[in-house]
């Protein structure tokens, strides 16, 4: 004897929707309850670039005479054989604009490990020149970041910053070595 199934009413319809529903809702209201954006935390660069400017083969570079809105996000300096890594010397320096575009400035006397990961394996796009220095203008293949590199015998630096190149010019202008 075959048994009849009863049909679906408008009523089954809502249950099913309120238990599917009734999660969903309780996860977004968890994970979205916070909706104030994070603050940003400042580092003191002060430390590390002394560390760097002592052992650095190179002129260290450091931004100067920055607005106070300018914050200083993160800094460090991977000295020779540093905990495995490669060799580079590595000096890097970012800071947060005003406009919350992040921009930094890295240096390594290793052109290889240094250019191409930093400028997220950015073209060539024209030149600029900031004081005696000439910079080549780099862009990533998606066109959202834009680098300054400027290679020499004794350092490779970079600046780079998902901005156009004359916020980059304007920061590079800012550089100092002490």
């Amino acid at each position: 004897m075959a048994r009849q199934k009863r049909q679906a009413t408008a009523g089954d319809m809502v249950r099913s929707l309120l238990i599917i529903l009734v999660p969903l809702l309780i996860i977004t209201f968890v994970f979205t309850r916070n909706t104030e954006d994070h603050p940003v935390e400042a580092v003191d660069p002060a430390p590390v670039l002394t560390q760097a400017r002592q052992e650095a083969p190179y002129p260290v570079l450091m931004p100067t005479n920055l607005p106070a809105e300018w914050i200083p996000t993160r800094v460090a300096w991977e000295p020779e054989g540093y905990e495995g890594a490669p060799p580079r010397q590595l000096w890097q320096i970012g800071y947060l604009s005003p406009d919350r575009i992040y921009l930094a400035v890295n240096q390594s006397p290793d052109t290889d490990t240094l250019v191409g990961p930093q400028t997220r394996d950015g073209v060539p796009d024209g030149e600029s020149t900031i004081g005696d220095t000439a910079w080549e203008r780099r862009i990533s293949p998606d066109g959202r970041t834009r680098s300054l590199v400027s290679i020499t015998k004794q350092v490779s630096t970079v600046i780079v910053g998902d901005t156009d190149y004359a916020a980059l010019e304007a920061f590079a202008g800012t550089l100092q070595t002490g």
